[in-house]
């Protein structure tokens, strides 16, 4: 009788394809885009269709020029995924241009430039998004605020949106404002005190909006723990480390700091926390070490929120903290069963 020569384990499981899990992802911010485009208007979704295509585009000419395989790297479905969180990321109303340089940018110079999927050491979706922040910050920072009813609905009608995207005039600044992050950064002491509703950017209704766009993010970032694509490790860390340094920073001065409800329900904090933080590629792989990196990501959120030139900071926070998850998870690999926990580094004396 022939005998499989295999290594341990023997057990056999059916194993999740990378294109399934992809695939999961992409669904799981179905509830986001759904609530983006109900209040933010159809720009999401265009921008995310045409980020798709600028990505498939792209990641199909690169491969080409490697000589790869096009049909079946694309099956795979990883540049779709970068392409629909950079279309979540981006403002409803940004031009189409800047749709496709910064996907582009992603797929070529932070995925494909260093090997493709799996040998990227930082998220694609977040380079693409730095570097359209620092290369255009004016049309990064355009989102539409809350209005009267009236206008909401011809702003967030689906012409309009097309018009906003792909028209060479300039988004109409009736129909923008600051986020709550950028209103707060720029008009401090005003969180507690009676001017708070007053200020058009800070106002309940505007607020609001971002507490229902973080609350369809945890919705689906809690489907990616149901069906185990994701631990539990980073985003409880990220969240829990934010919500440690806002209340810290606002137990010492309540008038110039933001709570923690505040900081955890504006922005990006649980798109970022589910599906940000948690790529397997660039993140740590260990699970103390993804504890430990999640909480670098939420202290640097709140340090450049708070005294940064950034009234969001996912993406840098992400960034930075790609840069020390090889590190951190030098040091916090778990012990082999039978072995002693190993050393690390150099010590006093040594000759190396």
């Amino acid at each position: 009788m022939a005998l499989l020569r295999i290594t341990s384990p023997h057990t056999q499981r059916a194993g999740r394809k990378t294109s399934w899990v992809m695939l999961m992802v992409i669904a799981a911010t179905v509830p986001g885009l759904v609530v983006q485009t109900a209040l933010f208007g159809w720009g999401t979704l265009i921008n995310i269709m045409i980020a798709i295509i600028a990505a498939l585009a792209s990641e199909a000419i690169i491969l080409k020029m490697r000589q790869r395989s096009i049909q079946f790297f694309l099956k795979d479905y990883s540049a779709v995924l970068t392409a629909v969180l950079l279309g979540l990321a981006l403002p409803p109303s940004v031009p189409w241009w800047l749709t496709v340089t910064a996907v582009s940018f992603a797929i070529i110079f932070a995925k494909q430039v260093y090997g493709g999927l799996g040998n990227n050491p930082f998220n694609p979706a977040m380079v693409g998004y730095a570097i359209v922040l620092v290369s255009f910050p004016v049309p990064m920072t355009q989102w539409l605020g809350s209005a009267d009813v009236v206008t909401a609905q011809e702003t967030l009608s689906f012409v309009n949106s097309i018009a906003a995207i792909f028209s060479s005039a300039p988004v109409i600044d009736g129909y923008t404002m600051a986020t709550p992050l950028d209103a707060f950064k720029h008009k401090e002491g005003l969180m507690n005190s009676e001017a708070f509703a007053s200020v058009e950017a800070l106002s309940p209704s505007n607020i609001s909006n971002w507490f229902y766009v973080n609350m369809a993010y945890l919705v689906g970032g809690l489907a990616l723990l149901y069906f185990r694509i994701i631990t539990w490790h980073t985003p409880v860390a990220l969240l829990g480390a934010l919500a440690v340094m806002a209340s810290f920073f606002y137990m010492i001065d309540s008038s110039n700091a933001a709570t923690p409800y505040f900081h955890l329900t504006t922005g990006a904090a649980m798109f970022g926390a589910f599906f940000i933080a948690t790529d397997p590629v660039s993140s740590c792989t260990s699970n103390k070490g993804k504890l430990f990196y999640g909480c670098g990501i939420g202290i640097l959120i709140f340090i450049i929120r708070t005294w940064g030139g950034y009234p969001d900071a996912v993406a840098f926070a992400v960034l930075l903290m790609n840069f020390a998850a090889p590190f951190i998870d030098y040091y916090s690999q778990p012990r082999a069963y039978g072995h002693k926990k190993a050393k690390k580094g150099l010590k006093i004396g040594d000759s190396q």
